[in-house]
Order: C-alpha cells, then structure tokens, then sequence
C-alpha cells in the first residue's frame, strides 16, 4: 500500500473521507443496522461515478480521496448505477467486495449516505431503489 495511504503527508488534506464516527451514526440512522465487527479501511475515491470516469481507464477528480471502508467506491458506483438495473448488475459482478460479509460496512454506509441526500430532497429518482437496498443489509 503507497505511503499517502496510511499516513498524511505534509502538504495533503486529511485522509479519512469518511469519518469512522459519523459512518456508525448514519448507518444507524438511516440504514438501522449497528456498525458491522471490525471493518477494513483503505484509500477511496469517494465519489465513483460515470462523469468521474474516462476511457482508456482513468479516474478523475480526486480532491475528495482519502481512507473510507473498504469497497466504498464499489459501493458509490453501485449507488449511482441503481436506475439502470443491468448497469447495477454488472457493477455488482465487476466488484465481487459488494455483497460479502467484508463489503457490507461500505454498502450500509454509502447507502445510508445516498438516503440522506434523498432526505434533504436531492437524488429523489433513487429513493425506492436505495430504500429496497437498504433493508437487504438488516438480512446480512
């Protein structure tokens, strides 16, 4: 693992994009599931979307990356990709972390995030699909 992953460098933002705290609030709060045993955290994205996107593989726009739960950006790509259910589905296949026991931490968070935009009236169009994922987490 690269250097700036574990440790803040002189000169970088902080790391953590996901504050671990506030992960266990919203998870409760808008998921209802208690923080799954001892998630793994590692280096994200944080903001994995079509537009974020550019062939040949690329990824852009980077100034949110930082340390989130493993398979976050697995799991913000699958979020975005829910009004389309075959682009849901194989983001689902090309990221095998979503829907194991070590993704479920990254998908009850990123979720509970979506359902929180939903809450303060963005992503509407996604309220049903996010509130159908959701209750799948409370059967892990």
């Amino acid at each position: 693992m690269p250097e700036f992953a574990t440790q803040p460098q002189h000169g970088l933002h902080d790391p953590e994009t996901i504050n671990r705290e506030s992960s266990r609030w919203i998870r409760a709060e808008f998921v209802g599931i208690p923080t799954p045993a001892a998630p793994c955290w590692s280096p994200a994205h944080a903001d994995l979307h079509r537009a974020n996107l550019a062939s040949p593989v690329r990824i852009l726009d980077w100034e949110g990356w930082g340390q989130a739960t493993q398979g976050s950006d697995a799991a913000t790509r699958y979020a975005y990709s829910l009004r389309q259910a075959n682009v849901a589905a194989r983001v689902r296949v090309a990221f095998p972390i979503l829907g194991s026991p070590a993704g479920l931490a990254a998908e009850a968070t990123v979720c509970a995030m979506f359902l929180q935009t939903v809450a303060r009236g963005d992503n509407l169009a996604l309220t049903d699909r996010l509130r159908d994922w959701s209750k799948q987490f409370r059967h892990r």
